[in-house]
């Protein structure tokens, strides 16, 4: 059966998803609307300051014993649509998306990336030396959320984490890679406009898997979401 997933997947917009997790109340028109967080929303930026008052502070835990492995296989078909969350992600977040033939849809070939992090466009081609112009990032890194109570999750909530289409967003490769495992406190996307959006994807990630936040973190947060009000 061909899988034709761009019109599903692009319709779970960063809204819709922070909807699905009961993240931010009061946003049901605007997710039918198949609309994203707004960088200036006020009544967003303040639902979200709200929820992050309901996320423990606690200090950075060991991170003895991590391993990417710890949150199972890397792009599992976690929903079972029958195509890797990569491509899932590929598929909801470029445009102009074309797919290898004989996939089913599933792997994606090229497409045209609107990057969040930095504001640039960026042309996405599969193959060995340009597939790393777009990466997928967790928003909020395996590392920081092993550090902050995902070490304590059950296997499989872990597997969930690593997978959920809240936590995971296309960009440019470089500048993922220069994120790496900070959080709020250290590292923020270049593109200022995108950071109220961002911060408050964090804030649901956390809030959706009862992690918890440093304190330095979350006066980093607090202090992005008041600016947006």
């Amino acid at each position: 059966m061909k899988i034709n997933r761009s019109a599903a997947t692009k319709s779970l917009t960063v809204l819709t998803s922070l909807l699905l997790a009961g993240s931010l109340a009061g946003c049901d028109a605007a997710a039918q609307a198949g609309t994203t967080i707004p960088s200036s929303n006020p009544a967003e930026a303040a639902a979200a300051l709200a929820q992050l008052e309901t996320i423990p502070v606690k200090g950075r835990a060991p991170k003895t014993g991590y391993t990417r492995e710890e949150f199972g296989p890397a792009w599992a078909d976690v929903d079972r649509n029958g195509c890797d969350t990569r491509n899932d992600i590929l598929a909801r977040d470029l445009e102009g998306e074309t797919f290898k033939p004989g996939t089913q849809n599933c792997v994606v070939a090229t497409g045209t990336l609107a990057d969040k992090y930095t504001g640039k466009t960026i042309r996405f081609v599969r193959g060995n030396k340009t597939s790393a112009a777009v990466q997928i990032d967790h928003v909020i890194a395996l590392s920081d959320a092993w550090q902050k109570g995902a070490q304590r999750l059950s296997a499989d909530k872990r597997r969930q984490l690593a997978n959920d289409p809240l936590n995971l967003m296309a960009a440019d490769g470089p500048t993922n890679g220069a994120k790496g495992d900070k959080d709020a406190a250290t590292w923020l996307p270049p593109n200022k406009a995108f950071r109220c959006e961002y911060v408050a994807r964090q804030t649901a990630v956390k809030a959706k898997y009862k992690l918890w936040v440093t304190q330095a973190e979350h006066a980093a947060i607090a202090g992005i979401l008041t600016t947006c009000m």
